[in-house]
């Protein structure tokens, strides 16, 4: 008899890998999981407030934000699966380029996937807030 295979497993493995792509600053490899036509939008309340639109810009987007990184990593705690749509919990502890004072918060990102691919990327800077926006009862 064959194991069942959870919801979204590959590509919640996908979303580890990315994030351990991007702490180590490898910016290919955290966005190797996004489709070409991805959609990121930070929302009011974080630093690079905006939507970025495609795999160039999102990609330029990414890098621009993990180049202000010195040292530092962040930590996805949870992976919750709400349909097409993977919620990452994560705690964020960086310490900026010519900065000696670390910064540390949670943000909430959440991807939507189609055909094994995020077609969308949204960070909220509040757990319940991204919750609640990907359908998930608290």
């Amino acid at each position: 008899m064959s194991e069942q295979t959870p919801a979204l497993a590959a590509e919640t493995q996908a979303l580890k890998e990315a994030y351990a792509a991007l702490n180590r600053n490898d910016v290919a490899g955290f966005t190797r999981i996004f489709d070409a036509q991805i959609e990121r939008v930070e929302l009011p309340g974080l630093p690079s407030v905006g939507t970025y639109r495609g795999l160039e810009e999102v990609t330029a987007h990414v890098a621009k934000g993990r180049g202000t990184w010195a040292e530092g990593a962040c930590e996805p705690e949870r992976f919750v699966v709400a349909g097409d749509r993977i919620i990452v919990l994560a705690q964020v502890r960086v310490r900026l380029k010519n900065e000696t004072q670390w910064l540390e918060g949670r943000v909430a990102d959440v991807f939507t996937f189609r055909n094994g691919k995020a077609i969308q990327y949204y960070t909220f800077g509040d757990d319940r807030q991204a919750l609640e926006w990907a359908g998930v009862k608290s």
